[in-house]
């Protein structure tokens, strides 16, 4: 994480150096200024440099100034770049530079947009063209107008309200078309009249007589309703412990103020961020509130518009490039002061920044795993300082850098230990699956303790992270395995429809009638998957619903959160699901939840895959006894003497992450050290090796001449060394001083980019990387 960290300037933290009025800072004011003979502008390439043009003849209204988007030739095709320096000389001749061929902004791109870029490409040492163009809408990015579309709407004139309906007898539509629209004082836009089966002729007339004027306004209204009241329903009252939270973080709200949400799950965490978000509108200001998950978006969207009467949009992959450009620029002018988005809403420009609130905040999907590897909650942090705003992290079971952050004072620590209702959180039962027969994954006491919480009227959650029916198809005449051609892992039986699939390639291939290596028809599967158990369990209750969540059944638009709707209105069900169930989603039906199998995660390669699984196994047990009846969690292991599980079912994830948090200082992993990770593949398996041999020699090197303190460790294989045919390898870089590591990945990434052989494969580096695989 950034706060509290060295950067690549010795001695200045992340915030500090973020603050810096350097070229990313403020955009100078170039209007009165001489026209510029060279613009330098930033190209959505790979290349890590900036590119000189000449201006067109016409310059934009305000003059060229950086920030504006311009129309270039480069190469052989037409590219949206963005001005990033105005200049009057350049390397190249004058003559020799091509000109722009247009700008695309009448005015700079909005001013703390273009500052977290150029900070993003400088800390995840990304290309600044790629970075600019990854953080622009789609429709920006190919060089559509940054106005939002404009939405026709028709009101009824003073006259029209005064007129008698009864004189419009000869024209009996129009007349019924007025009186509905009298009922609507703030105007009907014209798909909603057109969807009463009136024409725009019989408005056009309307207009015509006086009575109907019509107008044109934004897709999203103006900020706060006339009469001054943000609230549509009554905010809930706080408990002592969520008031106290709120008048901590109430006490800063001028300036940057980093907490720690630290609640358990059923806390009202929500509440909290709702009261917070009110005062802060309150003030004229904009809150932006990141989640996870797409799947939650729904659900916190349709609690914040039914608590606020103000724009509330969302920003999410979900959304069509229409829709998202429409959502981003109400929220770069202003007129939306709600902001509610999933990782890349972090890039959303905001024109008066109140508060930024990351909720789940140690969720691994605010971390972006490919491109641009930058994570929102780490960009929050610096964004937060930057503008000067409260930062509210929230969580029940907090990232171990956040708690190593909050307990050095660098973050205030907020708890909230107690639930809304009147129950204790669930603990955690271990369960030992040894020895015993298992139906769908279930053993006979799990399964008898789902029949007599169904009996009692109740939900149950059954939670098996592994979609399919099961994870792989064996021979059990001669123990062949159904492996991936392509990668380094087995397939997956699926019977929705009948098919091996890779999830790792997406490699798909029909299920065999016999054995390829001996001919046996004796194929069966091994383990159990989403499907599977699915499968068992409606055998088992023919007469409760079962409901399936995973990412093969929510393909469809709003499937998922159908689903969930038919669930909360109550009656017994079992849902059967994987992590997408685990994350904030209030099921107050549920009082039972069991884990299929917990040790998928317990015992992987790596280092923070006993943190991650803890989480995970918390946030699930959470689903369980959030209403008027207590909650039970029976979790099916086979290693139920395991010190680490043990400790999390007896004490919690707290005492855990005290213990977890011992162990990274002993062995120099962070939050105690920083990383850094090269990964590298190619098809050729001697290319990749030796490309990353040659690469730690020439750190190596280096690094001993500069006498730095970096440790170049590797290469090794990664993980899963071969995935879709190409072979993969990683080199980790650790410190103790974040300035000397991203001095040494600098290196790094100028020695790849010098190397021919680096052409010919793929590679990328991530700063603190989250996962080694």
């Amino acid at each position: 994480m950034l706060t509290g960290c060295r950067q690549d300037t010795p001695g200045a933290t992340a915030a500090e150096h973020s603050t810096r009025a350097d070229a990313g800072g403020q955009l100078p004011d170039s209007s009165r200024s001489p026209p510029p003979r060279v613009l330098r502008v930033a190209v959505p390439t790979p290349l890590r440099r900036l590119f000189d043009y000449r201006p067109c003849r016409e310059a934009p209204p305000g003059g060229w100034q950086p920030g504006i988007r311009v129309r270039v030739p480069f190469g052989r095709r037409q590219m949206v770049a963005i001005v990033m320096e105005c200049r009057d000389d350049s390397d190249l001749a004058l003559a020799d530079l091509k000109p722009v061929d247009a700008w695309l902004d009448a005015a700079p791109l909005p001013e703390d947009w273009f500052w977290l870029c150029r900070f993003t490409a400088r800390y995840y040492q990304h290309p600044l063209g790629d970075t600019l163009h990854q953080a622009l809408p789609v429709l920006l990015r190919q060089g559509r107008s940054l106005a939002g579309r404009i939405r026709e709407q028709w009101l009824v004139t003073p006259s029209g309200q005064a007129v008698d309906a009864a004189r419009l007898k000869r024209a009996p539509r129009q007349a019924e078309l007025l009186t509905m629209l009298r009922q609507h004082p703030h105007g009907l836009p014209t798909q909603a009249v057109l969807a009463q089966s009136f024409t725009r002729e019989q408005l056009q007339s309307l207009v015509g007589k006086g009575l109907v004027e019509r107008q044109e306004a934004p897709l999203t209204a103006a900020g706060l309703p006339a009469s001054g009241n943000l609230l549509a329903e009554p905010a809930l009252p706080l408990n002592r412990e969520q008031a106290a939270a709120l008048a901590a973080i109430h006490e800063r709200l001028d300036a940057f103020h980093p907490c720690l949400l630290h609640g358990v799950t059923g806390s009202g965490k929500t509440e909290v961020y709702l009261q917070l978000i009110e005062a802060v509108v309150d003030r004229g200001r904009q809150a932006l509130l990141l989640v996870p998950e797409i799947g939650l978006t729904p659900q916190t969207l349709a609690r914040f518009r039914q608590r606020f009467r103000v724009p509330v949009v969302a920003l999410h992959s979900g959304l069509t490039d229409n829709e998202r450009l429409d959502a981003w620029e109400a929220v770069a002018s202003g007129r939306a002061p709600i902001v509610i988005g999933t990782r890349s809403a972090i890039f959303t420009p905001l024109a008066r920044p109140g508060v930024i609130i990351v909720d789940e905040e140690h969720d691994g999907s605010f971390k972006q795993h490919e491109g641009l590897r930058y994570h929102a909650r780490d960009l929050a942090v610096a964004r937060a300082h930057h503008h000067g705003i409260p930062l509210v992290l929230g969580s029940a079971t907090p990232s171990l850098e956040s708690l190593h952050h909050a307990s050095r004072g660098d973050y205030r620590h907020l708890r909230l230990t107690r639930r809304a209702s009147r129950h204790a959180p669930a603990r955690l039962e271990l369960v030992d699956l040894r020895g015993r027969p298992r139906q769908g994954g279930l053993i006979p006491p799990v399964i008898e303790a789902i029949r007599e919480t169904l009996d009692a009227g109740h939900q149950v959650l059954v939670f098996i992270n592994r979609r399919g029916f099961a994870p792989t198809l064996a021979c059990h005449a001669c123990g062949w395995l159904a492996d991936c051609d392509h990668c380094d892992a087995r397939m997956t039986l699926h019977r929705q429809p009948p098919m091996l699939a890779c999830h790792h390639c997406d490699k798909r291939r029909p299920v065999p009638d016999a054995c390829p290596a001996c001919g046996s028809a004796d194929l069966r599967p091994l383990g159990s998957g989403t499907e599977r158990t699915e499968e068992t369990l409606a055998a088992l209750f023919p007469q409760v619903p079962v409901h399936r969540i995973d990412r093969d059944s929510t393909r469809r638009r709003d499937a998922f959160e159908t689903v969930l709707n038919d669930v909360r209105r109550g009656g017994p069900c079992l849902l059967v699901g994987t992590q997408m169930l685990a994350k904030g989603h209030h099921l107050p039906h549920v009082t039972l939840v069991v884990v299929v199998n917990a040790d998928s995660g317990l015992y992987a390669s790596d280092f923070r895959a006993l943190e991650h699984s803890a989480q995970l196994l918390v946030q699930v047990a959470g689903r369980a006894g959030r209403s008027s009846h207590p909650g039970r969690v029976l979790v099916q292991t086979l290693h139920d003497d395991d010190p680490h599980l043990r400790l999390l079912a007896q004490q919690g994830y707290d005492a855990l992450a005290e213990h977890l948090l011992a162990e990274r200082r002993a062995a120099g992993l962070p939050p105690f050290r920083f990383l850094a990770l090269l990964r590298l593949e190619s098809p050729r398996e001697e290319a990749a090796l030796a490309l990353a041999a040659g690469a730690a020699s020439a750190l190596r090197e280096w690094l001993k001449e500069r006498e730095l303190r970096v440790d170049c460790l590797g290469p090794v294989p990664a993980p899963m060394e071969r995935r879709q045919n190409r072979y993969h390898l990683q080199l980790m870089l650790a410190s103790d001083r974040r300035s000397q590591l991203h001095e040494a990945c600098s290196r790094l990434t100028t020695w790849m980019e010098a190397t021919p052989g680096a052409r010919r494969a793929r590679w990328s580096l991530d700063i603190d990387p989250q996962t080694l695989g």
